[in-house]
């Protein structure tokens, strides 16, 4: 399809616009036609940016799971694992944020969104007194952990603690049922401990520092 001569949106204008309808009305309703509309102009003018659909959705789970993510300030120091801790949390932040986009991200986040990044970590974690031989453990197993969790939990219905484990049944599963009676924490606080588990569990396995 020919593109008009002259841009009349922007490629972030455009990635905004589809999070709002997204945000909005969910992925369902997401299409090119519906985000020109939205925009004000003729599907054509997003020719300028986009090849396809396929490739603005990318630009959703870009923006979602990496530049809307705040990154914490590096502290270099036996504390090392209090940056990924915040990182983390960041990162669940902005896709809970956005939680009718999470089968965008499942499909479409760039597998190698965050590599820019890692040689920066790395020189951190080198800082921080964490051998080389740990850090692929480390970036992969937080990359992994992150994205798996907060996609979960971003797929499921908002609760409170007692339905973090939906449909229990008292009579036929009645550990369970006093588990989740008994437990003292959020989905948050929850996802925290997990994270904080991962790595202090590296740090004790491994005799570092912390």
């Amino acid at each position: 399809m020919p593109r008009p001569s002259t841009p009349l949106i922007s490629r972030k204008t455009a990635v905004a616009a589809s999070i709002e309808i997204i945000d909005q009305d969910g992925l369902e309703a997401f299409s090119l036609p519906r985000l020109a509309k939205h925009l004000g102009v003729r599907a054509p003018s997003l020719y300028h940016h986009f090849s396809d659909k396929n490739e603005i959705l990318t630009e959703v789970a870009r923006y979602i799971a990496g530049t809307s993510v705040r990154r914490p300030r590096m502290r270099p120091g036996p504390d090392w694992p209090e940056y990924f801790v915040a990182l983390a949390l960041n990162f669940r932040q902005s896709i809970l944020k956005h939680r009718n986009a999470a089968p965008v991200l499942l499909q479409y986040l760039p597998r190698d969104l965050f590599v820019p990044t890692y040689e920066e970590t790395a020189e951190f974690l080198l800082a921080s007194g964490v051998p080389a031989a740990l850090h692929v453990q480390i970036l992969d197993g937080m990359e992994t952990l992150a994205i798996g969790a907060v996609l979960m939990e971003a797929m499921r219905p908002t609760g409170t603690r007692q339905t973090i484990f939906p449909n229990v049944d008292p009579e036929s599963q009645p550990l369970l049922t006093d588990a989740l009676a008994e437990n003292p924490l959020t989905r948050r606080q929850l996802f925290e401990s997990m994270v904080r588990s991962f790595l202090h569990g590296i740090v004790r396995d491994n005799d570092l520092p912390g």
